[in-house]
């Protein structure tokens, strides 16, 4: 088939917070033997985070670090599934204006983002004549699934739904779980590393009950799998989602939203004194409010180069993702995603916590 007549395939890339979502599309991306590849990375939030965090491993740049116009599309504040009329067209227009340079289209969802109404989207006439999806992956955070995070009352909502599994399940952040995992073409288990064999045995069951039989559940550690399991499964997912069951309706539905959720930033006024230091505060805002996740950059004392600091509940990972640049403006600053969040609040407490942090010994982290 010609380039100008083929549909050029999309995986989207969705799953909850903390999940490993950018870490599997790093995977992907480094892993491409050539293929060329178009990302769009959807934020919720003031930072660009992940596209920061592609754009830190050599994603998106030339040889000298600067971004290169058109390979990486980032889109701006709110789920995609919420502004796809604003911005998610002129995006894939200007993807078919390049279509003989792209082999495949990766999207990667904000995690509090319903992946039904984007995949709704390539139904639309603009569009479906030029793409098609060829698999919605849905990344499970183990851990976190086995301790139920997704549920207020884990043990009371498990029985519930063993006893009526057309039950709703009041809490919101359990019916977006469900709503990833009902888009699903396939899912990746990840974090596999960090489940013992009867966790992720109980696991995959919980995943199972809420998935189609013919949906596989792939076990993978820091998103690590052959690229020909995640590429090339030509499902064409646009043409059977509205048969897929939701909580939340369509895309037209004026009743869908995230009211339940909100984004702030914190930032600290100092240069911490180490990485240890910031976790230890991050946490104790953990501790303190409804907070999901927490990711940003930080510069430490002496360090030439920028850390990366993310974490789900109270687990946080860093690492050093690349230098700073010449003339960068440097500092320490984070999203935090939740529910019922206050900037001046938490930005106080930021505070309060960092300087109790910093005058406290502590344990590595």
């Amino acid at each position: 088939m010609s380039t100008s007549m083929r549909k050029i395939p999309v995986t989207v890339i969705t799953g909850f917070l903390g999940s490993g979502k950018t870490t599997l599309l790093r995977h992907i991306l480094s892993n491409n033997n050539g293929l060329r590849v178009a990302v769009i990375v959807n934020e919720f939030g003031e930072l660009g985070i992940d596209g920061e965090i592609l754009r830190g491993c050599g994603i998106g740049c030339d040889e000298n670090g600067q971004e290169t116009e058109g390979q990486l599309y980032e889109l701006a504040n709110g789920c995609l599934c919420c502004t796809v009329q604003e911005e998610f067209f002129p995006v894939m227009e200007a993807l078919v204006e390049r279509r003989d340079q792209i082999d495949h289209v990766l999207i990667e969802t904000s995690g509090l983002a319903l992946p039904k109404p984007l995949v709704q989207a390539f139904n639309w006439p603009s569009i479906r004549n030029s793409f098609t999806v060829d698999a919605v992956i849905t990344v499970v955070d183990g851990p976190a699934t086995a301790s139920g995070q997704f549920a207020e009352d884990p043990d009371a909502v498990d029985e519930q739904r063993k006893a009526d599994p057309n039950l709703d399940h009041e809490s919101p952040l359990h019916e977006l779980f469900e709503d990833q995992l009902s888009a699903a073409d396939l899912v990746v288990l990840n974090k596999t590393d960090l489940l013992d064999e009867a966790a992720q045995v109980s696991v995959t069951a919980l995943l199972r009950e809420e998935l189609p039989a013919h949906v596989k559940i792939v076990p993978a550690s820091n998103g690590s799998l052959d690229l020909s399991v995640l590429l090339g499964l030509n499902s064409a997912s646009e043409e059977t989602i509205d048969q897929r069951p939701d909580h939340h309706g369509s895309a037209d539905d004026a009743d869908h939203h995230h009211d339940d959720f909100d984004s702030v930033m914190v930032s600290a006024s100092a240069s911490p004194a180490s990485r240890d230091t910031l976790v230890a505060a991050l946490r104790q805002l953990v501790q303190n409010h409804t907070i999901y996740r927490a990711k940003g950059f930080a510069t430490l004392p002496g360090s030439p180069m920028r850390l990366v600091i993310q974490g789900v509940g109270q687990r946080f990972d860093s690492y050093f993702d690349r230098h700073w640049r010449e003339g960068e403006a440097r500092g320490s600053r984070f999203v935090l995603i939740g529910e019922d969040l206050d900037a001046d609040v938490l930005q106080r407490e930021f505070d309060a916590a960092l300087g109790a942090a910093q005058r406290a010994p502590l344990a590595s982290v």
